[in-house]
């Protein structure tokens, strides 16, 4: 998918076009309205909250295994493991209360596991992204909105994560996010500098990406995708109150989430800056994000099968109409140019996969019989956000790589050098050592001794 939000009605002079790739923009009518029985807040308890595309607070997570959970320590207050035992020494015991001792443990609630099936739908969102960036085929975000999803992900954990103090919960947002972005982003604007690029007072972007960061069209490719951490970076911060406003009316205020998207196509375009960039960007993403407010707090699961499965449909159905009845305007279906489009298909389709694995319970718990898939599972969301910052560049990297191959006549003759899946696995081959090379730093702002791999 490309990572610039485009703007129907007027032209964003901060997002241009991709080089060397099919440019879309990721931005994007309502449900038909029913009546929906009242709501009252009710926390579910035992629900597992994924992890979005940052991994969240490491302070309270326990040690980690392929099917460990990273959410469980975050219910409560942090524990050092010298407080856990006693300050670090072996503690007397009466006689005969060791085995009475070891029970009463047996009986205390274990910490859940994580939750695969949210893992295995980070994963795959994030291989659909690397795929529609060396094809570009326009159906992929039909087949699976990567970005309605994680963003859905992300809104669920950062529900579960309020129930601690808001400027705790973004903090420690903050810190997950900003190390790996600093650290890649030092290589981007080097290389933008070297290329003849002299920033202005813009440059603060690159800092705290409250707006799209500045940059030339030689680095383009690279800095386009920063989209999405500004949005979610927005997200995070607007959570505490979006969280309260939802949990006063939950059914209405997720209706009224696809409101703004629909001011924006049909009533009023938006500023044409960084503001209504990231404006776009809210919108369009912004009933996915509250969608997983309402998995979090069992909505979702309290709510009519046949009501969701129709309001679902309906919304594809409205998304994918509205996409290939204005092929014209767009030059195109893909959903990644469309913003309106975009919203009511992603809302469609994360709400089925939300409301299924509230109603049936769905865990996936059985990955962790294949070790090696549900090892691969793990790398792909400790690693998320190396991969979605670096994956660009390892594909621009790929060209160059495989021209000099065909320098070497027996690669010329044997391998498919011009074909885009050898482009593809080459690309992958890439992220694979920025994965090694670089996701220790995810490591370091988790405040965990760094790792060539989790």
């Amino acid at each position: 998918m490309t990572w610039d939000q485009q703007n129907p009605y007027q032209q964003n002079p901060y997002q241009q076009g991709y080089n060397g790739y099919d440019s879309g923009s990721y931005g994007q009518q309502q449900y038909a309205q029913q009546p929906y029985p009242g709501y009252s807040y009710t926390p579910v308890p035992d629900q597992t909250a994924p992890l979005p595309l940052v991994e969240p607070e490491p302070e309270l997570e326990p040690t980690a295994t392929a099917a460990g959970s990273r959410s469980a320590g975050r219910r409560g207050s942090p524990r050092s493991s010298e407080a856990e035992s006693g300050g670090g020494w072996a503690q007397p015991t009466a006689p005969g209360t060791g085995t009475a001792d070891a029970e009463e443990a047996d009986r205390r609630p274990k910490p859940p596991a994580r939750d695969r099936y949210f893992d295995t739908l980070r994963a795959v969102a994030l291989i659909r992204v690397v795929t529609y960036h060396t094809f570009g085929w326009a159906w992929c975000g039909m087949v699976f909105p990567s970005m309605g999803i994680m963003f859905g992900l992300a809104g669920t954990l950062m529900a579960k994560s309020l129930e601690r103090p808001a400027p705790k919960v973004v903090k420690s947002r903050l810190r997950r996010l900003l190390p790996p972005f600093w650290f890649w982003g030092f290589f981007v604007v080097l290389a933008m500098l070297i290329h003849d690029w002299m920033p202005g007072w813009q440059i603060v972007y690159w800092i705290v990406p409250l707006g799209d960061p500045p940059g030339n069209a030689w680095g383009e490719q690279a800095w386009e995708i920063l989209w999405y951490l500004r949005t979610y970076l927005w997200f995070v911060l607007l959570s505490p109150a979006l969280l309260w406003i939802f949990r006063k009316a939950p059914i209405p205020v997720l209706l009224l989430s696809l409101a703004p998207i629909l001011v924006l196509n049909f009533v009023w375009s938006g500023p044409d800056n960084r503001f209504g960039s990231a404006l776009w960007d809210l919108s369009t993403y912004l009933f996915c994000w509250i969608l997983g407010f309402a998995h979090r707090d069992g909505v979702l699961r309290r709510m009519k099968p046949g009501l969701v499965i129709v309001g679902s449909f309906a919304a594809v159905g409205y998304g994918g109409w509205y996409a290939f009845s204005h092929q014209a305007d767009f030059g195109t279906y893909d959903l990644d140019e469309n913003p309106l489009a975009q919203a009511f298909w992603s809302a469609g389709f994360v709400m089925l996969l939300m409301w299924a694995k509230a109603y049936f319970k769905i865990d996936f718990g059985w990955l962790t019989r294949y070790r090696k898939l549900d090892r691969t599972v793990t790398i792909f969301n400790a690693r998320a956000v190396t991969i979605y910052l670096w994956h660009e560049i390892a594909l621009v990297l790929a060209v160059p790589l495989i021209d000099q191959l065909w320098n070497v006549p027996a690669f010329e003759k044997w391998l498919p050098l011009d074909s885009q899946w050898f482009m593809f696995g080459v690309g992958w081959i890439l992220i694979a050592v920025f994965v090694v090379a670089c996701g220790w730093v995810e490591d370091v702002a988790a405040k965990k001794k760094p790792k060539l791999l989790p």
